[in-house]
């Protein structure tokens, strides 16, 4: 139940965010004096709506977004007002009218607001909220199970193919304590041989005194206490802080202990957090705004050799991590967020989204507002170097031409949505 209702808050506060976005454009172009008459929610066919003054204000049945009718956008524009019987080029409050500084105002007015948005959630995030304790070290982390290894390699070896640690052998190499327990993803260890391991410190400690013997396991499952005995191989294994590449570890690196065959993969939410106040709050959320500005635009940058790992996670193939997600698959990372109680990384993922909204939706292609304001400073410079030249003023960019590259943007956009949606349907990526 928890994850549903996470879900649905998820996606309602994007829709929120966004139906701000177009507030945005609202009400700079109303501080301007363009005419606007329609501020909408969503699309398709109306459900509510009531007039004041000029605007028509209202939402619609798909809550897919949101719209605002500022009359002008382009001088091509025909569409007829109805209160002026004039179409949106004529009208003299059009927005093509006004200087181009106004017009660069309120097309980017959208993206502002989602930055305004970023920096209002994490400062709220780092003030109030808190995150993960920088300070905590790794003997202090509890004991999370992460992927469980189905056998266990008693001698490490260096792999030069994967430059990592040589992978056990299920034919020749011991089924793993882990596997044989049956542990999963998520479990958290609680005991081996009747001593409480709150930590994975203590779990190190302990699987050494039990190396060759059959303890005892205990540890919990969505909130069930399990148990079950396992046999404690003995095997080698790097020590604790050892961060070399595996190449570069020599034997000095390396312990001989017992070993379960986990990776100990915390959640936030089971790491102490700690919070910085409203005042320090506010260097801490620049701080990692610029952090999360260098990863949105290097996500960019990786989309398209992402693309194919889309198509095999539609056919079968293991999800990729690291693969694009669609508003579906965010708000279903935010839906099992929800129900963890993770609200630090929740409230990350959040500002991570607008701040990824506001970016993409700056790039100079039509129809996103950059590719306006991109067409209206090229006008500016096109006609200033005309009036210096002593040539007649070359007028406005006929949005008609550019139709082709705008529907061909249209398309690209509209499959690689399908594709990000379709995954996160048939494969999604899980925190589970």
């Amino acid at each position: 139940m928890a994850f549903t209702v996470g879900i649905v808050l998820f996606a309602v506060g994007i829709l929120f965010a966004v139906c701000l976005h177009e507030a945005g454009h609202m009400l700079t172009a109303k501080w301007f004096g363009m005419r606007v008459t329609k501020y909408f929610a969503g699309f398709g066919p109306t459900i509510w709506s009531f007039k004041r003054g000029e605007t028509e204000y209202g939402i619609k049945a798909l809550p897919f977004g949101g719209f605002v009718k500022i009359v002008g956008m382009t001088p091509q524009e025909d569409e007829i007002d109805p209160t002026t019987g004039k179409s949106g080029a004529d009208d003299p409050r059009a927005m093509w009218r006004f200087p181009v500084w106004k017009r660069t105002i309120v097309m980017s007015a959208g993206s502002i607001t989602h930055f305004a948005i970023t920096l209002i959630t994490l400062w709220v995030l780092f003030s109030f909220v808190g995150i993960p304790d920088p300070e905590t070290k790794n003997d202090e982390l509890p004991v999370r199970v992460g992927p469980v290894a189905q056998c266990i390699a008693t001698t490490w070896q260096y792999d030069a193919t994967t430059k990592a640690a040589k992978a056990c052998d299920p034919a020749t190499d011991p089924k793993s304590p882990a596997a044989q327990l049956g542990l999963k993803s998520g479990d958290m260890i609680t005991s081996i041989a009747g001593v409480a391991t709150p930590n994975s410190g203590t779990l190190r400690e302990q699987l050494k005194k039990v190396t060759n013997q059959t303890v005892p396991v205990t540890w919990t499952r969505d909130g069930k206490e399990l148990s079950g005995t396992a046999f404690i191989p003995e095997a080698q294994r790097t020590k604790p802080g050892v961060v070399k590449t595996a190449d570069k570890i020599t034997a000095e690196d390396l312990e001989q202990g017992g070993l379960l065959g986990i990776s100990i993969a915390p959640r936030t939410s089971d790491i102490p957090h700690v919070s910085y106040g409203p005042v320090e709050g506010v260097d801490k959320t620049f701080t990692i705004t610029w952090s999360l500005v260098e990863r949105t635009f290097a996500s960019f940058k990786d989309i398209p050799e992402k693309v194919p790992n889309l198509f095999k996670a539609i056919f079968g193939e293991q999800r990729d991590p690291e693969t694009p997600v669609s508003v579906v698959g965010a708000s279903r990372i935010g839906g099992e967020l929800f129900e963890l109680g993770d609200w630090a990384s929740l409230l990350l993922l959040f500002a991570s989204l607008n701040l990824f909204f506001g970016i993409f939706n700056l790039f100079p292609l039509l129809p996103m507002d950059g590719g306006h304001i991109a067409i209206a400073w090229f006008e500016r410079v096109r006609s200033w170097f005309a009036a210096k030249l002593g040539k007649p003023d070359p007028g406005r960019v006929d949005y008609y031409k550019l139709a082709p590259i705008t529907l061909g943007v249209i398309g690209i956009l509209g499959v690689f949505v399908l594709l990000t949606v379709t995954a996160d349907f048939v494969n999604p990526i899980t925190l589970k």
